[in-house]
């Protein structure tokens, strides 16, 4: 089992010195991927359980944070940012966008339902139903691709 994630970390190029993740943290996820029982992957490891799914739990915090940081990076570069506060009913939202974009002549390639469907899928928690519950920041990219954070 471990000689088979080992190949697919090799084939894939994963590099830890270029990683957020450790060799063992992308271990652990690999065979967590193929819903291998965190204790199955303790005795293949020859740790706890418990280790496991604190290497676990730590892995998938540094993908989130390295997500984080992507969208961070994605934002800075957006020649368009859109502050959504909360309270805002998401079907005034693609008006905010466009407006912004026409100002600043970018062309944003997503309907006005399609761009809800994004801003709502991205935003996650933070949309609840039609409402924006937690600020947010809609970047559109000079290609016309929308990125959303959270506003912190």
């Amino acid at each position: 089992m471990l000689d088979e994630v080992d190949e697919l970390l090799e084939d894939i190029g994963f590099e830890p010195g270029a990683s957020v993740l450790t060799y063992r943290q992308a271990q652990v996820l690999a065979l967590r991927e193929r819903d291998i029982s965190q204790a199955d992957i303790a005795d293949e490891l020859g740790t706890s359980r418990a280790n496991v799914s604190s290497i676990e739990s730590s892995a998938r915090e540094n993908l989130q944070k390295a997500r984080e940081t992507v969208a961070f990076a994605e934002a800075l570069r957006a020649p368009v940012r859109v502050r959504v506060p909360e309270g805002t009913d998401l079907y005034d939202v693609p008006d905010l966008v466009y407006e912004a974009c026409d100002e600043a002549g970018v062309k944003v390639d997503y309907t006005a339902p399609d761009l809800m469907k994004a801003v709502s899928d991205a935003a996650g928690a933070a949309v609840s139903g039609r409402q924006v519950s937690t600020p947010l920041i809609v970047g559109v990219t000079s290609d016309g691709m929308v990125r959303v954070r959270h506003q912190e």
